[in-house]
C-alpha cells in the first residue's frame, strides 16, 4: 500500500464531500460545519482555505483519493486536520498522511482537537508526538449535543 500526499486538486473536492456526508464518519468526527449536505457551503469553505496560508493535502492510497490532512490557522495557533474515508481507517492511512503533513510543515507548536471519545484519531496524534494539554467542551454540530474534547499540542 502506497499512501502519497499532494496539494488539492479541483477534481478532489466532490470526493470529499462525499466522505464528509457518511453519517458514521460524521458522528465520530462530531465537531463538523452546521450542515454538511450544504453543498453552497462546503464549496465557499474550500475557496476560502484554498485562498488562505493553510496547507491543504490530498491523501492518496495507490493513487485514490482516501481522504485530507492539512495545517491551518494564524502562526503560533496553526491546527492539524485531516478526514480519512471511514472504509479505509484501521489500516495506518491517517497516521501515515498526518506524518507525511508534519514532516511538510516544520514549524511549532501546532494544536489539534479531537472528541473524546474519537478513540482512533487520538492514537493517530499521539502516535505521531501531540500531548494532551488540555480539555473542552462544545456543540457538537454533528451530533446535536454538547461533547468533550481533547485538546493536543506537538511542540512548544
Amino acid at each position: 500500500m502506497e499512501i502519497a500526499l499532494r496539494p488539492v486538486h479541483d477534481s478532489d473536492l466532490p470526493v470529499f464531500y462525499r466522505q464528509l456526508n457518511d453519517p458514521e464518519s460524521l458522528r465520530t468526527a462530531a465537531f463538523t460545519p452546521v450542515d454538511p449536505a450544504d453543498r453552497e457551503a462546503f464549496d465557499a469553505h474550500w475557496k476560502r482555505v484554498r485562498a488562505s496560508s493553510a496547507v491543504l493535502r490530498t491523501v492518496l492510497v495507490d493513487g485514490d483519493v482516501v481522504g485530507s490532512a492539512a495545517v491551518y490557522g494564524d502562526p503560533g495557533e496553526r491546527e492539524v486536520t485531516y478526514w480519512i474515508d471511514r472504509f479505509h481507517w484501521g489500516r495506518g492511512i491517517a497516521t501515515a498522511a498526518l506524518r507525511g503533513l508534519l514532516a511538510e510543515v516544520p514549524e511549532r507548536p501546532l494544536r489539534a482537537r479531537a472528541a473524546a471519545d474519537n478513540t482512533g484519531s487520538l492514537r493517530v496524534l499521539e502516535k505521531c508526538g501531540f500531548q494532551v494539554t488540555g480539555r473542552d467542551r462544545g456543540y457538537a454540530h454533528a451530533r446535536g449535543e454538547e461533547t468533550d474534547e481533547v485538546l493536543l499540542t506537538l511542540g512548544r
